[in-house]
């Protein structure tokens, strides 16, 4: 599926959930509704950014193939006229002989070597003016600018010109590389998560407290002349720290003069993507532990219940009800609620059938996110497969909850730096990447995790 397809079908799937939003009068359902159309708004903007960028691409790569094109019919025909100017040059020399009159020296023929006197067998083009003493005037000089710590540049290349013979048959002696000036993608290596759950810019902070509700009691009858029932709220606070995610890379200064192609743009690029990655694992796998994000998985998520922990053996045609249904409050059916999964886990829904071998699961992808029978998912490889057997017993496999119950705090902006001085010795320039970021779950039971059950 092509991109313009797949930004159709989000836009199909916005119209009909405004269609459903227009009908429903169920504030939970216009919740969920809100929260599916700010999601497919940005897969939307995102998916016509990278179309806008490949139609780039594919317009400067066409525009290089053709220059490419030019420029070697160009070469091509420039060196068969000097082919034939040179054939024309030998063999006027053969008539004319092979002493210069003028000096008496010995004369190449062909591009042979010719004697010297007081310096030997020298090739034409080293002897072409005869001016020594300007060759070694220049050597010095570039030996003083060193010295003196100046770079310099030498007329001296390190290999010799390469020239393409045209022969019979239209083939080259000496085919000349070319290089792309665009950088196929890797697939994609960030899941979506870290774009739908709760941002909070906090630039220059340290922590930051979020206060949730934990617990309210019902009222009760009361006599008359008596005190009324006690009807408490009790809250609670998720705590957020700041932890500094850093990443790091390398490339060499040659590179940057291969300016077909933008590879330090490139690394540039993906350190930020880096960081991501590492974000996006740790709104699961975060311990909580100082300059720790504390992940949804993690023991001190003490806004979520271990009890509620939900514990499955095998993923079979009841598994997603019993998520679904085991999840929020005992007076409702959340909505807004997406599950977070590992891929091997949404194969295994894929791979359950119904009595008559069709597919019991209607899953609809969509790149890293879409639905099973409705219900939204998102894939995350931080998540334990539980359809794998070497995932142990009691690992967590799953989270189900709606993403806004858990909060990142930036405290600081993406900052990526480069220096060419750290590795100047090796020739290799350096990439930076860093970013002060906290997270937590900041909603009473925000979340429903799943966790390998025993076999049965």
């Amino acid at each position: 599926m092509n991109l313009n397809e797949m930004i159709k079908k989000l836009e199909e799937r916005k119209a009909a959930l405004v269609a459903r939003s227009e009908k429903s009068e169920d504030i939970s359902e216009l919740r969920s509704i809100n929260t599916q159309l700010q999601q497919i708004n940005g897969d939307i903007a995102d998916l016509r950014a990278e179309q806008a960028k490949a139609d780039e691409e594919k317009r400067a790569a066409e525009e290089a193939a053709k220059k490419a094109k030019e420029e070697a019919e160009k070469r091509a025909k420039e060196e068969a006229e000097k082919a034939n100017a040179n054939d024309v040059d030998e063999r006027t020399a053969a008539v004319n002989g092979e002493e210069t009159p003028e000096n008496g020296e010995q004369r190449s023929v062909g591009g042979s070597p010719s004697f010297v006197p007081g310096k030997g067998f020298v090739q034409v083009s080293e002897n072409r003016d005869g001016d020594y003493a300007k060759v070694f005037e220049t050597r010095e000089k570039a030996g003083a600018e060193l010295k003196e710590n100046r770079s310099v540049k030498s007329d001296i290349g390190i290999f010799g010109e390469l020239r393409s013979v045209v022969v019979g048959d239209g083939s080259k002696i000496a085919i000349p590389d070319y290089t792309g000036n665009t950088i196929n993608p890797l697939f994609p290596v960030v899941s979506s998560l870290i774009d739908g759950v709760m941002h909070k810019p906090l630039n220059g902070g340290d922590s930051f407290k979020q206060a949730y509700v934990k617990t309210i009691d019902a009222g009760d009858y009361t006599s008359e002349a008596t005190n009324a029932a006690e009807a408490e709220t009790d809250f609670d606070y998720a705590n957020i720290k700041r932890t500094k995610v850093t990443a790091y890379g390398e490339v060499s200064k040659e590179l940057l003069k291969l300016a077909n192609a933008p590879y330090a743009d490139e690394v540039f690029k993906n350190i930020r993507t880096s960081l991501r990655i590492k974000l996006t694992r740790e709104i699961l796998l975060g311990n909580g532990e100082d300059n720790h994000l504390t992940g949804i998985f993690s023991a001190k998520a003490t806004a979520i219940d271990p009890a509620t922990d939900l514990s499955i053996a095998t993923i079979d045609d009841g598994t997603l009800d019993e998520i679904v249904f085991n999840y929020g409050g005992s007076e409702n059916v959340e909505g807004a609620a997406v599950l977070i999964l590992n891929k091997s886990d949404l194969l295994a829904f894929a791979k359950v059938r119904t009595a008559t071998k069709e597919k019991f699961y209607d899953i609809k992808s969509n790149g890293n996110f879409g639905t099973i029978n409705g219900i939204p998912f998102i894939i995350n490889s931080a998540c334990s497969p539980l359809s794998a057997a070497a995932t142990a017993t009691g690992a967590y496999s799953m989270a189900y909850g709606n993403l806004q119950n858990y909060m990142i705090a930036e405290f600081g902006d993406i900052e990526v730096s480069r220096s060419e001085h750290a590795k100047f010795r090796e020739g290799m320039i350096c990439y930076l990447g860093e970013t002060y970021a906290g997270g937590n779950v900041v909603a009473k039971n925000g979340f429903l995790r799943v966790k390998k059950a025993p076999a049965a």
